[in-house]
């Protein structure tokens, strides 16, 4: 691979952006422009390079420690990175994606499956069941005083949402849900039904697969 200082100027990831729009820079172009600049010995595209060929099969799971584990990469181009990683999943997430089975759901919550905590995430709806949004709301062990209605809901109701879809992780890969799980769902429920925002389902992800409270007849 070349050097940047060996590309002419037209060609270099920045330039070539600005002349040609985004879509006719690779995967290692686009990291470079995100990255910025390299350091002394490695320059960008080095830099970028490096990335995309250690990650290339698993990118959107990037963590930031991974990322700080690559010569030239600080706190701050890791920050960078996975801004931009979640800003792209979000968008996508907003182009009128309607959930129409459970397994809908699974392109919004790849990024937890593998997780060794348990993840978290509310998916929020609007009427018409396409995808408004979707955040982590808690990680670390689930029981029923640590997912609370108030962080549930707070952003459904920003989002002026008609319904939500709750999501977490097993990491055993256990797709049972538990008695937490299902104490969860129902204080969840009943605060919606208050609130006039309807727990679609509860969905049960792991590396196994998934389990819809739904369909289980839990909601």
């Amino acid at each position: 691979m070349k050097k940047i200082a060996e590309i002419p100027d037209i060609d270099k990831p920045r330039e070539k952006l600005i002349q040609r729009g985004a879509s006719s820079l690779s995967d290692i172009e686009l990291l470079a422009v995100l990255i910025g600049k390299g350091f002394k010995g490695k320059d960008v595209l080095q830099v970028a390079s490096e990335i995309e060929e250690r990650f290339k099969e698993n990118l959107d799971k990037i963590g930031f420690e991974e990322l700080l584990q690559i010569e030239g990469i600080g706190a701050a181009k890791a920050c960078q990175l996975l801004a931009s990683f979640e800003l792209a999943r979000r968008y996508f997430g907003k182009k009128d994606v309607k959930i129409s089975f459970p397994a809908d759901v699974l392109p919004f919550v790849r990024d937890i499956v593998d997780k060794k905590q348990e993840h978290f995430v509310c998916i929020t709806l609007n009427g018409a069941n396409e995808v408004i949004g979707n955040r982590v709301v808690t990680v670390g062990l689930l029981n029923v005083n640590q997912v609370h209605p108030r962080e549930i809901f707070s952003d459904a109701i920003a989002d002026r949402a008609a319904s939500v879809i709750l999501v977490h992780n097993h990491p055993s890969g256990n797709l049972e849900p538990s008695k937490d799980d299902i104490e969860i769902t129902r204080r969840l429920k009943q605060a919606g039904e208050i609130l006039g925002i309807r727990v679609h389902d509860h969905v049960i992800v792991s590396t196994k697969g998934y389990t819809s409270m739904k369909e289980r007849g839990m909601i």
